[in-house]
């Protein structure tokens, strides 16, 4: 269901920062997007770090009770007078301070399977994740029939309308799964040979010693590596799903509407391809191992990012908003609308020169690059913190696995602001060329430290990879 709270708002979250303040432009956009993954990032340590000293139903019960108060905030965003953007960006930390539970998630995970069982139970999480990024868009979509007015509750002081709704319905997923947490949840722990051991919290002399040990013989090499691969991994991602509201909207002249729905399905439809990704890796890994599936992604990505590259003599329509006192205007005056005219502007803001000089991207180009991209990413993600958890090896990994968290969450900070500005200024064709490079350092740095990244338990000689 976290997948589901995040995405549910994604493709709306543009179009409501519009609507909602008239300040706003898409660099703030970058800020915004980037704003769940500060909040996500400050709080992964440090709920990891809890979950190693106290029963895990504590951080997540804690941490999925503010998700819900944040997603009710932002519903509420467009209430204030004034500076309601920042109202927007303030809910958005709220929600990604609560997301930091996904390194409690994954160390309990990482606790509790063998070594055998590690990718798989890694690749079954990430499934259940990419379902609820197909939910979250799906529902999106079809909450966009609301409209853009949709009904007021007065008694509450709450607008029901396509962007409101998705948050709302969001805070519903985070009270579910605060019931499912205090009813269901157990503590398991075993060892890497699939041997129950005691509470990964219990503490003792004994245990102490062993952790000690443990410490001192993890490769930190290995972990730094890891932790660089799935910032980059996350950082593309970050990019990739900030960029497409607005790249749609200047490529394809859609209004917000149109935007909205279309990009909905468009993820949805990557979900739904992550399912069987996920699927597939479980068995990809089990026949040729974590490092080589990672490797795979990486290129498949690269592959998406470049096919996204401008080419041809097709140049994007020309937005006609805001282009009254320019040159323009004595050129274009079919663009120009009526002063009373309530049609939404589409296309290419005149205020972005790259628009008048940079080739349109296709819409085969963007459907192949969602869908390469859509391959790509899942192996990438689950593969880098498989391989990460197994590095590790049998020590208690929720601090390890905050900071591999945090790590993710600087790469969903800087992604967003980084492209916004990018695209904003630059265009579409440096942005995409830029990223390519940035891939494919990450393939070289993996196969520099290839025979670097292999279990704990095959570095120390216990199993034969």
């Amino acid at each position: 269901m976290r997948g589901a709270g995040f995405t549910i708002v994604i493709t709306s979250l543009w179009p409501y920062l519009q609507k909602t303040d008239d300040s706003t432009d898409a660099s703030f956009l970058g800020w915004v997007v980037a704003a769940y993954s500060i909040g996500q990032m400050v709080a992964s340590p440090i709920f990891g770090w809890w979950s190693n000293h106290r029963p895990r139903r504590e951080p997540l019960v804690c941490s999925i009770s503010i998700n819900l108060a944040a997603n009710i905030y932002y519903a509420y965003a467009y209430l204030p007078k004034t500076y309601n953007k920042y109202h927007i960006l303030m809910s958005r930390v709220f929600v990604g301070f609560g997301a930091g539970n996904v390194a409690v998630v994954r160390s309990y995970v990482a606790g509790a399977t063998s070594l055998n069982e590690r990718t798989g139970a890694m690749a079954n999480m990430s499934a259940c994740q990419a379902l609820g990024f197909i939910l979250g868009p799906a529902l999106q979509a079809c909450l966009s029939f609301i409209g853009e007015e949709g009904v007021t509750l007065d008694f509450i002081a709450l607008k029901l309308n396509m962007y409101t709704t998705p948050a709302l319905l969001a805070a519903v997923f985070g009270l579910i799964n605060i019931l499912l947490v205090v009813i269901l949840l157990r503590e398991h722990h075993v060892d890497e040979d699939g041997r129950h051991i005691q509470s990964i919290n219990y503490t003792s002399e004994e245990r102490v010693d062993i952790s000690e040990e443990t410490v001192e013989s993890i490769d930190q090499v290995a972990v730094m590596t890891s932790n660089i691969l799935f910032f980059i991994i996350m950082f593309i991602f970050a990019i990739f799903e900030t960029i497409t509201t607005p790249l749609s909207m200047d490529m394809f002249a859609w209004t917000r509407e149109e935007a909205v729905l279309y990009n909905g399905i468009i993820l949805c439809c990557i979900g739904f391809v992550s399912i069987l990704v996920f699927l597939a890796v479980k068995v990809a890994a089990l026949r040729f191992g974590d490092r080589p599936v990672l490797l795979i992604g990486l290129v498949i990505i690269f592959c998406g990012f470049f096919i996204l590259l401008p080419w041809g003599n097709h140049y994007p329509k020309i937005q006609w908003a805001d282009i009254k006192n320019n040159s323009f205007v004595t050129q274009m005056p079919d663009l120009v609308p009526a002063p009373n005219s309530t049609v939404e502007p589409t296309g290419c803001p005149i205020e972005q020169t790259w628009c008048q000089y940079t080739p349109a991207i296709h819409i085969a180009q963007f459907f192949s690059a969602d869908f390469l991209i859509g391959v790509g990413y899942p192996a990438c993600n689950v593969m880098s913190y498989t391989l990460y958890s197994k590095i590790l090896g049998p020590k208690p990994q929720g601090v390890y696995m905050g900071w591999l968290t945090a790590s993710g969450s600087g790469a969903r900070t800087l992604g967003p602001v980084f492209v916004s500005h990018v695209y904003t200024h630059l265009g579409p064709r440096w942005t995409f060329s830029l990223i390519c490079g940035m891939v494919a350092g990450a393939i070289i740095l993996l196969i520099s430290a290839y025979r670097r990244l292999i279990a704990f338990s095959v570095r120390h000689g216990r199993i034969v990879e």
